[in-house]
């Protein structure tokens, strides 16, 4: 079983409303989607969904990424050896994270389909309870989001996730509407995003928090001011996670050493797919930090990776892959029962790539062969 012809797809999947975060609005999400196919003729699928805000990789980026360097290094090679092309990948670019997940990905679904077997089985098996989502909510107006947050809870949602980070100051306002319009009935997290720039203005912020009742506050500070989290922690007692501060095994285990965090929020487009972040969930429970699988709001493809991951590991106790929801369209056909998703029994991701819709979201493709 070699891989010997991959199509590398650059699409854009309209999302049903604009997604607002501290450092960006999105109205639709640009993804790469890969396929692998092998001298044997199964075919696996990858995804790539970068945010240059974290780790410098861009769409157009990760495709030329794939096509000039990653794919000619690892052509002709087994893709069930994940821990040879991972050394292949690292040997060939540094970093890379986005890119490298579309190809940890769908090597992990073509070794899935060879085995018969789901990739939670190859990872170790799985949890008997069905892995859920937030309701992730935008940067919008309180009034709105109060409405949104009672509508949610119709939908059979049980936590909500605020992004924050603002610069309208109105961060707490919004918080105070969600959680008078709910009361105690929803859980209610939230996200800066880098928002809150310094330790004295996350300390007040997260202070004006604690009475409406946070289960955590998510990357308060800017991503590279970790010794910014070592005071925040004296001066907090609500639970805190780093996000975009923890790509790699060294950004965690400064973490580790300093105590600074109570969690941390591994992606699989950041650290380079499913591979790297077991092995990073693991050093993670070592140190005494649990973990949550969060979303760039990648496609079914990569949200359904990030779910085999989750459920697999001990020290997984959150996700957060809400991508699917929130598109209008898009290939993959994984499918949620809010608030849980409904991971199949089938061999490799276990979802179908429906390859007219890929076909009409496409914006570019390349295909190499060996």
């Amino acid at each position: 079983m070699k891989i010997s012809r991959v199509i590398i797809t650059l699409i854009d999947v309209p999302l049903l409303e604009p997604f607002v975060v501290s450092y960006a609005t999105y109205d639709s999400m640009p993804s790469v989607i890969l396929t692998l196919e092998t001298d044997d003729g199964a075919i696996g699928y990858g995804e790539s969904v970068p945010d240059a805000h974290i780790t410098g990789e861009t769409p157009a980026g990760v495709a030329l990424a794939l096509e000039t360097e990653l794919i000619p290094a690892i052509l002709g090679m087994d893709p069930r050896d994940i821990t040879a092309i991972h050394q292949q990948l690292d040997r060939t670019l540094r970093g890379c994270g986005a890119a490298k997940a579309a190809v940890d990905i769908a090597c992990w679904d073509l070794a899935g389909k060879a085995a018969g077997r789901p990739v939670y089985a190859l990872l170790g098996g799985r949890r008997p309870q069905a892995p859920t989502i937030a309701k992730v909510m935008s940067i919008l107006a309180p009034g709105v989001l109060a409405e949104q947050a009672v509508q949610a809870r119709s939908q059979g949602y049980r936590q909500l996730k605020m992004k924050l980070g603002g610069n309208d100051g109105l961060d707490i306002e919004r918080v105070r509407a969600v959680r008078a319009a709910i009361n105690n009935d929803l859980d209610i997290r939230v996200d800066a995003n880098q928002g809150w720039s310094d330790p004295a203005t996350a300390r007040d912020m997260i202070r004006a928090l604690e009475p409406y009742r946070i289960d955590w506050v998510e990357q308060p500070l800017r991503a590279g001011d970790i010794d910014g989290f070592r005071l925040l922690r004296q001066d907090t007692t609500t639970r805190l996670m780093a996000d975009e501060s923890v790509i790699d095994a060294d950004d965690l285990a400064r973490f580790v050493s300093d105590r600074s965090v109570d969690m941390v929020n591994l992606k699989l487009m950041k650290s380079g797919g499913i591979t790297p972040c077991h092995r990073l969930a693991t050093q993670a429970e070592l140190g005494g930090l649990k973990v949550q699988i969060g979303s760039m709001l990648e496609t079914s493809i990569a949200s359904a990776a990030g779910f085999h991951l989750a459920v697999s590991h001990p020290n997984i106790v959150s996700t957060e892959l809400s991508g699917p929801v929130k598109f209008t369209k898009e290939p993959g056909n994984l499918q949620y029962l809010l608030p849980e998703v409904q991971l199949t029994e089938g061999p490799g991701l276990g979802i179908d790539v429906d390859l007219d819709i890929l076909a009409e979201l496409t914006v570019s493709t390349r295909q190499i062969s060996r």
